[in-house]
């Protein structure tokens, strides 16, 4: 544990150090539309936090939490600021809540120590597991990082709303549902199947693919991954942990391109203070999260998450129809 500690807190560091010095290129008084909104309180920081590190490997998605809990929480929704100002905390907001991954990101890498060190011996050619291990998850990745790129603009374009969320939320709940009561009727387990170790590149490719779906707000990168381990073969518990260990790579990969992108903006909205807070409580969620999510998932399936999904996409069409919230 004591080495897991140290590494958990020298990333933490260079993480903060590098947003902080990616925004020292400029200051606030730079751009007079941001002097006056560092709006994001202690108790908002918190509460991101505790949601992203929560749904962040929960097959529910964490992306469409944020959103929601941004609204409800009035973040880019001042009626006090001018359009120019909401629409700039706005994207601050969605930057600020993709950075604080890195809480989530850690998480995994304290938890999965062991896998990852025995990745990082495969990269230095000292385990041939874990060098393989280290191919398929980049083979995973690729799909993602491609269309992910060519894709962005349109996708942040149109179904960062409410209702394409909502309709993902219901569509996955119920495609759930219908899978568990399937294997029920038929009696079918996920605990037969591929081992980790047995994985191949096309089998990560098509995980991968997979994945490109949860770019879809409300989606769950989560939900797709593990749902293409099982498809290729993989038993439930191995179709989870690849789903942890492809979730670091395209994770961090989206942290680092919005921190570069986005990181001075973000700090000159809401400062470092509140960023390290998210990092470190989204950090401490997720490990609760992930170890919960173990424990369940080897007894049970997937089938309480369907529940919940389409229970969310209820109660958040109710809302979002018995409110005057603008959700743009």
């Amino acid at each position: 544990m004591g080495k897991r500690l140290q590494i958990f807190i020298a990333t933490l560091a260079l993480l903060s150090c590098s947003i902080i010095a990616g925004a020292s290129q400029g200051s606030p008084e730079d751009n007079p539309a941001t002097i006056e909104q560092r709006i994001l309180t202690t108790t908002q920081a918190v509460v991101l936090g505790v949601v992203e590190g929560l749904t962040e490997y929960l097959p529910v998605s964490s992306t469409g939490h944020l959103l929601l809990a941004e609204r409800i929480m009035g973040i880019g929704e001042d009626p006090y600021q001018s359009p120019a100002q909401r629409e700039q905390t706005k994207e601050a907001a969605d930057a600020y809540t993709i950075c604080i991954q890195a809480g989530a990101i850690l998480a995994v890498l304290w938890l999965y120590f062991g896998r990852v060190k025995q990745i990082m011996l495969g990269v230095i050619g000292k385990d041939s597991t874990g060098r393989r291990l280290l191919f398929n998850v980049v083979a995973g990745f690729l799909p993602a990082a491609v269309l992910g790129l060519l894709f962005n603009k349109v996708i942040k374009s149109y179904l960062f709303g409410p209702w394409p969320v909502v309709v993902a939320w219901l569509l996955g709940g119920l495609a759930i549902l219908a899978v568990s009561w399937r294997n029920r009727k038929r009696n079918q387990r996920t605990r037969s199947g591929s081992l980790l170790d047995d994985m191949t590149w096309r089998m990560a490719l098509i995980i991968g693919f997979a994945q490109c779906i949860a770019m879809w707000p409300g989606v769950s990168r989560s939900l797709v991954t593990i749902v293409g381990g099982l498809l290729v073969g993989l038993t439930m518990e191995v179709a989870v942990e690849y789903s942890f260990l492809l979730g670091v790579v395209t994770l961090g990969a989206a942290t680092a391109y919005d921190t570069l992108k986005h990181g001075q903006l973000m700090l000159q909205t809401f400062d470092h203070v509140s960023l390290i807070v998210g990092v470190v409580v989204a950090f401490i969620a997720a490990v609760i999260s992930v170890k919960w999510m173990v424990s369940y998932l080897s007894r049970h399936g997937l089938e309480i998450f369907g529940y919940y999904r389409v229970a969310i996409a209820v109660a958040t069409t109710v809302f979002l129809l018995t409110t005057k919230m603008i959700w743009i």
